[in-house]
């Protein structure tokens, strides 16, 4: 699962830490007319640390700061994430570290960005500048040749650095753009001033204000809750993921901790044989599960049973061949995003291209070449956990990788085929080594092959058997909100 990917972009909504608690510009700020409002509210001196926490267990820290740049009219802001964690026998150690710089005016514009990524995941430097016709990004990668990629002119405002502060600041919402770091697209955000509460702090009676921030990517809030001198004391993303202020040596404490058993849902007993066949069902009784996870369709079916229980029933059959259409056939026009390339998918990329093309060889039936390159992909990837890859390409050059990778290397190859595709998160049952039965967190692959159907390259499954519980699409933030809430209560 990318659950750093997802605490990069949530984090990134709350990269300057510090608020004005009465609308009123800081003594030291900045008070011409002709500077950001980003710069007219207090903030603590040298930036703030903040502990990780998933499920209440530290698997990281994070440190953001905001400040003028000396003699410029410029801002920047720097920002990095660090996160640790067992998964499976391996370990996944990575960070994120970005830079950018804006103008200081009113609405001023992103110049320039760095973003850096190191570790479990692959090593990656992204430097970009921005003109009037667009962003030049120069990509390097180790033992790659150098790349130049073309982005559109960015609608990212130097408000858009600082949206909680903006947003208290103004009293109002506040509407905005973020070019994500991953996959160098552009998503709109949304923040809302929220109500004051009273804490104890320092055991001190202290009156805070809220702040709610939502990217349209993520689409999992955060709720900022900061002190009168601008100091933030926690954001939290649903029940289990938080950021909480601490000094730098306590932020940077980590607990040890497996996510797999962290995350996991136990099941009162094994999914029986029909479950695990094709054609086969199975159906869960759920509490935690929102009717906002709750997406009809031909293989997934729900019913509310009240008192918080909701009931899914999952069927797994292969597609009906009366709806299986020819590669390149029309497709319809929402199928159309699932074909798009980008610096994560890189279906264009030539060595994806000639791979894709010799998988397929000269079969024309679209099904038939989806189960062709998932058993391919299966088959040929060395499982290894903690040795992951974000980019297509890394895969496909290092063959190993979890779900993650297997999926993100099927898609690419799909969709260069003309094939559309995307990845399904979820959870799947596993049985590991201590026996106790539960589903994990899971990442397989959909396409679209006259109808959308579900193939997992990790387990080399042609249709995705029913143990499957599809809960979000290519977004390991979307699903935050379930973990450790999601519980299984009957099994059938």
């Amino acid at each position: 699962m990318r659950t750093f990917h997802a605490l990069v972009v949530l984090a990134a909504l709350t990269a300057s830490p510090g608020l004005l608690a009465d609308g009123a510009p800081a003594a030291t700020a900045p008070t011409s007319s002709a500077v950001s409002d980003v710069l007219r509210v207090p903030r603590p001196q040298g930036g703030e640390y903040f502990g990780v926490y998933l499920v209440n267990k530290k698997v990281g820290w994070f440190f953001s700061d905001l400040a003028p740049v000396p003699g410029h009219a410029q801002v920047k802001t720097v920002s990095e994430l660090v996160f640790k964690a067992k998964v499976g026998t391996g370990t996944s150690d990575r960070r994120h570290y970005e830079e950018r710089i804006y103008e200081s005016r009113p609405g001023g514009r992103l110049l320039s960005f760095v973003f850096k990524d190191e570790g479990d995941g692959g090593n990656q430097l992204l430097e970009g500048k921005a003109r009037a016709d667009g962003i030049t990004v120069r990509r390097h990668r180790p033992d790659q040749p150098d790349e130049t990629l073309r982005l559109p002119p960015s609608k990212e405002t130097v408000e858009d650095a600082d949206p909680i502060r903006v947003a208290l600041l103004r009293g109002k919402q506040l509407t905005g753009t973020l070019l994500d770091p991953t996959d160098l697209r552009e998503y709109e955000t949304i923040t809302t001033p929220g109500p004051e509460e009273r804490r104890v702090i320092n055991g001190v009676s202290t009156v805070l204000r809220k702040a709610t921030s939502l990217t349209m990517k993520e689409k999992v809030p955060g709720d900022a809750v900061v002190t009168p001198d601008g100091s933030v004391v926690e954001v939290i993303y649903g029940s289990k993921l938080a950021m909480r202020a601490e000094p730098k040596s306590v932020a940077q404490r980590l607990d040890r901790v497996e996510i797999f058993g962290l995350t996991r849902l136990v099941l009162p007993a094994v999914p029986p044989q029909s479950a695990r066949s094709i054609p086969g069902e199975w159906t869960l009784v759920l509490t935690g599960f929102p009717d906002s996870f709750h997406r009809p369709t031909e293989r997934q079916t729900y019913r509310d049973l009240g008192d918080g229980k909701s009931e899914v029933t999952i069927r797994a059959v292969p597609p009906d061949p009366a709806k299986l259409v020819k590669r390149g056939a029309p497709r319809p026009p929402e199928t159309s995003e699932y074909l798009q390339t980008s610096i994560l998918v890189e279906s264009d990329n030539p060595a994806i291209v000639k791979k894709a093309k010799k998988i397929a060889g000269r079969e024309k039936d679209a099904y038939t070449v989806a189960k062709k390159v998932v058993a391919w992909v299966g088959r040929n990837m060395r499982k290894d956990y903690g040795a992951s890859a974000d980019r297509a390409t890394d895969v496909l050059r290092t063959m190993r990788g979890d779900c993650t990778e297997h999926s993100l290397l099927s898609i690419s190859l799909l969709r260069a085929l003309g094939i559309p595709a995307r990845r399904i998160d979820g959870v799947v049952y596993v049985q590991n080594a201590d026996g106790v039965p539960a589903l994990y967190w899971h990442e397989w692959v959909e396409a679209w092959v006259g109808t959308w159907t579900q193939l997992d390259p990790t387990f080399d499954q042609p249709v995705a058997d029913a143990t499957h519980l599809a809960l979000g699409e290519e977004s390991g933030a979307e699903i935050m909100p379930l973990l450790g809430e999601l519980k299984v209560v009957a099994a059938r």
